[in-house]
Order: C-alpha cells, then sequence, then structure tokens
C-alpha cells in the first residue's frame, strides 16, 4: 500500500468496520492532515520513521502556538488510533505516540454567585400560587442542600422529613446519603406542599416531590428552564442553572465553615480531590484544615511530621 494513501484507508475502515459518525471521521482526517502537513510540509511522509522524540516536539509546537490542551489532545488520539491500525496492518513496527500525553487540561470551576444577590434574587420569588412556590422551594434546596439536578429531580415527597431536617437523597451510583435542610427550604417546601395537590389532580398516586403543571414528576430540562425563567424576571446579573446553586452552596460552607469533610458528605463526592474541583479554595488550604481537624492528625509522627502510610 502506497504511504500517502494510510490516512485515506484509516478513515475508511472507520467508517465501514467501526461505524464512526461523518462528524468524528471528518474531524480525525482534520487532525491527521494538520498533523503531516507540519511534520512533512514540503517532502513525502515518513510515517515509519517517525520518533517518539519528534512527536513530544510537535505536541511543544501546538502548546506554544497557543492550541488547547483538549485540542492537543484530540490530536493526540487520533494519531495515536492511525499508529494502532498501522501497526495491526504491520506497516510500522512502533507507536511512537503510545506515551506522548497531552498537557494537563485545566478544569474550569463553574461560577458561583455571592451569598447578598442569591439571598436577594431569593426572596423576590413569590409563594402565592403553586408553580411560583414550587419553583422557589426547589431553588431554596438547592441553595440549602447543594443536590445536583438528578437527585432533586428524583426525590420522592416520602424523602421529606417530618422532624428532624435530613432530607433523604440517592445520588451517583445509587448510593444514599443524608443531607441537612436549612430552615429556609424546609418553609419554602411546606408552602409548596399546600399547592401540591392542585397540580397532581386525580393522579393521587404521583410520589414525585416536585411535578409539572399536568403532575406528572417534573423534568430536569424543566427545571433548567424554570430557573431561567425567573433570573430574567428578577434581573439576575448572570445565567442561572442547578450547577450555580449547587456550586454556590458549597462555596458559602466551606468559606464560612471550613469544614472540608461537612461539605463532601453534604455533596456526596467520593474523595476530597473531587470537593476541592467545586470550591474556589486552594488545595494546600483545604489539606490543612483536614489536618487540623481530624483525629489522627493530631498524633505527633514518629519521624516526618509530612509522612503518611
Amino acid at each position: 500500500m502506497i504511504e500517502k494513501k494510510w490516512i485515506d484507508l484509516y478513515l475508511e475502515i472507520l467508517r465501514t468496520q467501526r461505524g464512526y459518525s461523518p462528524h468524528t471521521i471528518s474531524n480525525y482526517q482534520r487532525q491527521l492532515q494538520a498533523t503531516k502537513n507540519t511534520l512533512w510540509p514540503n517532502a513525502e511522509t515518513d510515517w515509519k520513521n517517525l520518533l517518539p522524540a519528534e512527536v513530544q516536539f510537535l505536541v511543544a509546537r501546538w502548546h506554544q502556538a497557543g492550541a488547547a490542551s483538549s485540542s492537543i489532545s484530540t490530536r493526540l488520539s487520533a494519531l495515536r488510533g492511525f499508529y494502532q491500525f498501522l501497526i495491526k496492518k504491520k506497516w510500522v513496527t512502533i507507536n511512537p505516540v503510545k506515551a506522548i500525553q497531552a498537557p494537563k487540561i485545566n478544569k474550569r470551576l463553574p461560577k458561583q454567585i455571592d451569598a447578598e444577590t442569591l439571598t436577594s434574587f431569593l426572596q423576590q420569588i413569590p409563594q402565592n400560587n403553586a408553580l411560583s412556590a414550587r419553583d422557589r422551594a426547589i431553588m431554596e434546596l438547592f441553595y440549602s442542600s447543594g443536590l445536583r439536578l438528578a437527585e432533586l429531580v428524583s426525590l420522592d415527597i416520602d424523602a421529606v422529613p417530618e422532624s428532624d431536617g435530613l432530607l433523604k437523597v440517592t445520588g451517583k451510583g445509587d448510593k444514599e446519603r443524608y443531607i441537612p435542610i436549612g430552615t429556609k427550604a424546609q418553609d419554602a417546601i411546606k408552602i409548596w406542599l399546600n399547592y401540591r395537590d392542585e397540580l397532581i389532580h386525580k393522579n393521587l398516586q404521583q410520589q414525585a416531590l416536585f411535578v409539572s403543571k399536568n403532575g406528572t414528576r417534573l423534568a430536569p430540562r424543566s427545571v433548567q428552564e424554570r430557573l431561567n425563567v425567573w433570573a430574567k424576571k428578577c434581573a439576575l446579573p448572570s445565567h442561572l442553572h442547578p450547577h450555580k446553586l449547587r456550586h454556590s452552596c458549597a462555596t458559602h460552607l466551606l468559606e464560612n465553615s471550613q469544614n472540608l469533610r461537612a461539605v463532601q458528605e453534604l455533596l456526596g463526592h467520593a474523595s476530597l480531590t473531587t470537593t476541592q474541583v467545586y470550591t474556589h479554595v486552594d488545595f494546600s488550604h483545604l489539606a490543612k484544615i483536614y489536618d487540623q481537624a481530624h483525629p489522627r492528625a493530631q498524633q505527633k509522627p514518629s519521624k516526618n511530621k509530612h509522612e503518611f502510610d
């Protein structure tokens, strides 16, 4: 097979045997062609003799040119798959991309809303009809307890506590946890429950805590839309979505309590690292808080105070 046809053959395999979408194939073609033009702008291709050091240098050039880490990762993925195909065909013997990694992708932190703005916004939402009372209860609960959108819409009416203020939530991986509800959210839910029967009509078997105007369980998309309706109506100076309320809850709690472990439990995170991503606090600061709070951290180490098992 002529070397200059290798890319075309690889893309054809992706289309006919692996079922890749036209969009993905077009993207791979674009990435591989750009790589080829950079490596050999005025010469015949030499895929057989490409070295890992050359690929690493290529990554550095892309990075210096301002390419995003995600774009570089996509280019490497396309090139890595291409070489796996060439090795399978026995047209080359090594994959020079195998050990090459893209620069670390910086995770974008979701924005929060400051406490004063958020409090003022929530107070503007009336509770004198079923839909507005429901929406107020939803937003108060998001901000009070840091729920995920999927967790909120899956709540049944029997999850609402009668006295202890702890809400039973089913999170990722069907893991259950109990989280507190603030007094403002409790009051808003009580007002909503007085209206709830108006919406479920004859469907008295409906178990969902939050329902649509037709009496069915409220859909995630509907929640997102209602939040934006109120954000525009109350002139909130930013786009509003469930995760922003969740993030605001976590950030404000951590800023005021400095209790990392409590925030981790509230959000249902499996690790402290994930909690750090949801906050604006430097992880070294969070680690110090943890060291100050955890009983085992109070014990004097035998050798090195920074040594862990």
